[in-house]
């Protein structure tokens, strides 16, 4: 019995270790790993609940993991986009779905009261797989990254993208003729 209540222990002990986020300066080392190299140093990097983590100085603002989930998914954007994220961040707050939280920020957008990104900003998102992420140093191999364009309101007939990609690597438009109207660019992976 005293072997079996051990065991429950570990389980329960490594189980909660793995739902532990890293500490800061590991999320903020992997946050901006989605960032071009340029604007590393000085972006600044929030939790992915919205926490802020690290005031950066340029205009791209970094978003850590969810540790929730398995693996790696970090985004860095255009400060532009920040009003959009923390509206989202609130709405998520207050307990509302994905459809209610898109359906709110476009009618608060349609009304002006919510500002968008601005017009072919970039957001770049990372992910890697659990076997290729070392949580303990931040380190990650075979990642995989693909970008994001906003054009709010633009549709495939004003831009004359498609509606799904053509293949590999090229671009496509999603959500259009929303408020997240936006330029798909997937990379073919390795």
């Amino acid at each position: 019995m005293k072997a079996f209540l051990s065991i429950c222990l570990i389980l329960l002990t490594v189980q909660s270790w793995a739902q532990t986020p890293p500490g800061k300066e590991i999320q903020i080392k992997m946050a901006v790993l989605a960032a071009p190299e340029d604007q590393r140093a000085n972006a600044t990097v929030y939790a992915f609940d919205g926490t802020l983590l690290r005031k950066g100085s340029n205009q791209t603002v970094c978003l850590g993991d969810d540790p929730s989930r398995e693996g790696l998914s970090v985004s860095c954007y255009h400060i532009s986009a920040q009003p959009f994220m923390e509206r989202g961040w609130a709405l998520r707050k207050d307990g509302k779905n994905a459809q209610q939280v898109f359906d709110i920020r476009e009618a608060e957008a349609k009304s002006g009261k919510l500002k968008l990104p601005d017009s072919g900003s970039l957001l770049n998102a990372l992910v890697a797989d659990e076997k290729d992420i070392n949580w303990t140093t931040g380190e990650v191999k075979n990642s995989y990254t693909r970008s994001v364009i906003y054009i709010p309101w633009a549709t495939a007939e004003s831009t004359g993208l498609p509606l799904k990609p053509a293949g590999p690597g090229l671009p496509w438009i999603m959500d259009p003729g929303t408020h997240r109207a936006h330029i798909m660019i997937n990379p073919a992976r390795d």
